[in-house]
């Protein structure tokens, strides 16, 4: 029997007929999506979903799911796909990371000229029967300075385009090396200084603990008098209620969005503002866009239900079938690995060392690679994939080197990562035990066993008495159930590390209360995906 595909939004035909054309039974829904209920009755019936923006796929949803295998993002973002659940129901999850990147950066530079010239308001007025022309004194863009936060894909379109138009790039990204910066002609930048020359802030970095709130009331008071503000990368990067006070005070000049905190946007506070332009989240909106991730998703998902090949999944490596039982644990230790560097790095990373030993040097490298990849660049940019990785490395400028070896300890196979940064270099190793669990087993030269956890605190220090009593005395004060607790030490009286595995995130302020004591050097929450 053909597999059997349910597309429950607006698709493109092309893409249905992809489907039609490879042998996959497919059901043309597009308004499924927007019915929940009758998309958990009917959800049971297929093998895959391909989906935009509209289907939310909830737990509820999958738990109907009996023979889903595989569901299709068509576009980047996959906030509307519980991945978790996707995972455990044995689903995967895929997306098109690369399929709206000219678009949105299109988007953003429209929505600048927008706001420079004040091009919604002008409109308005003459559709009225009005002529205003005196009213409506915009700015040039050549010349002014443009503050890009985050110079990735998007980023870096951005910055080029703008290049373009001969206005001065400026760039903040702790990713971003000085090559990669010489390469798309703009200056490195920390955050204050971008704040305090740009005549026009872009932002284009993902959503995550690190860019909630990037500008709030703090950073716009840095800023020059008469900045306008372009947001059309996720909503929340700004403070939705300071910029409305800046626009009020004549702080910011203009403010053009195209995401928010909230949506569908209903009301917000840049609502109604003079030289506010507000679009309802069109950065992907273009045909071209439209039909690229479209017709990437029907071949991705009618690549999988026919062949078994995996492209573009954010919840399984790109393996074959066979390989995927003995690689599935060596490619969670990679990307656990990758997700301990990453959290702990806050600078460019110049160069990534993965050195394979004994039974790890047999497997699927470029695999394993991708995971380690994958799982150092999630720390700044949550979507990215085993498949985007590598590419978003090279882009940053990023070194990337492997060894193999014939075993050489008392481990039948290990992984190594090695990190380099313009400041420190950081390693750690880690193996699969008989048991199919991932095992860190060295950070930093120091041995250790260390059981992998959903949450984790890292603390380093100077080896000496009372440190423990201290570590573990303040979690408990403040009610932090420890599950388990891995200490190593280089020698007697130097350099000492913890890992804790933890029942959920460490409160802050427990953070703090640690770093108060003065006797750790680095303390850091960890988290990686167990599931």
């Amino acid at each position: 029997m053909a597999p059997k595909v349910l597309v429950s939004d607006k698709l493109s035909e092309t893409a249905v007929q992809i489907f039609r054309d490879r042998g996959i039974d497919v059901d043309f829904e597009p308004n499924l999506g927007k019915d929940k209920d009758r998309l958990a009755e009917v959800i049971g019936q297929y093998d895959g979903l391909a989906i935009r923006s509209a289907t939310k796929v909830t737990d509820k949803i999958l738990a109907n799911a009996d023979n889903l295998k595989v569901i299709a993002r068509a576009g980047i973002g996959v906030d509307n796909i519980d991945i978790p659940a996707a995972s455990a129901k044995g689903v995967i999850v895929m997306n098109t990371p690369f399929g709206n990147m000219i678009t949105t950066a299109e988007h953003a530079i429209a929505m600048m000229f927008a706001v420079a010239r004040q091009i919604p308001e002008a409109s308005a007025s003459t559709h009225a029967g009005k002529w205003e022309k005196s009213k409506f004194m915009g700015v040039e863009l050549t010349a002014k300075t443009l503050g890009v936060i985050g110079a990735g894909n998007i980023g870096g379109i951005v910055c080029d385009r703008a290049n373009g138009l001969k206005m001065k790039v400026i760039a903040y990204d702790p990713f971003l090396s000085e090559e990669r910066a010489a390469k798309l002609g703009v200056t490195k930048v920390e955050l204050d200084e971008l704040f305090k020359r740009s005549d026009f802030i872009t932002l284009h970095v993902p959503m995550t603990d690190k860019t909630r709130n990037i500008i709030n009331a703090d950073a716009i008071a840095k800023m020059k008098d008469g900045v306008r503000i372009i947001n059309c990368a996720r909503g929340g990067l700004v403070d939705e209620a300071a910029l409305a006070e800046g626009l009020k005070s004549g702080k910011v000049a203009g403010a053009a969005f195209d995401v928010f905190e909230t949506e569908p946007a209903t009301d917000s506070p840049l609502f109604n503002l003079p030289n506010v332009v507000c679009t309802p989240h069109l950065g992907a909106s273009t045909t071209e866009a439209q039909e690229n991730v479209a017709l990437q998703v029907a071949e991705q998902m009618s690549d999988y239900l026919l062949t078994g090949a995996v492209t573009n999944a954010l919840n399984m490596p790109s393996v074959t079938a066979e390989e995927a039982k003995v690689m599935g644990p060596w490619v969670k230790l990679a990307e656990h690995l990758g997700a301990f560097v990453g959290q702990l790095t806050d600078e460019p990373i110049e160069s990534i060392a993965i050195t394979y030993d004994g039974h790890a040097a047999q497997l699927n490298l470029d695999a394993l690679g991708c995971a380690v990849i994958a799982g150092v660049m999630k720390a700044s940019n949550p979507d990215v994939n085993m498949v985007s990785a590598p590419l978003q490395a090279a882009n940053r400028g990023i070194k990337i080197s492997r060894t193999t070896q014939a075993k050489t300890g008392v481990f039948d196979g290990y992984v190594k990562l090695t990190v380099k940064t313009p400041s420190k270099e950081r390693s750690i190793a880690g193996t699969v035990f008989s048991d199919g669990k991932p095992r860190f087993i060295q950070i930093k030269g120091i041995n250790i066993d260390a059981e992998i956890g959903a949450h984790m605190l890292y603390t380093t220090n100077q080896d000496m008495p009372g440190m423990i009593g201290t570590l573990g005395g303040t979690l408990g004060e403040n009610g932090v159930n420890i599950a388990n607790f891995t200490l190593g030490r280089s020698e007697v009286g130097k350099d000492a590390i913890a890992l804790l595995y933890v029942d959920g995130r460490v409160p802050d302020n427990v953070l703090e209360k640690l770093k108060a004591t003065g006797l750790f050097q680095q303390v850091r929450p960890l988290a990686f995906d167990v599931a």
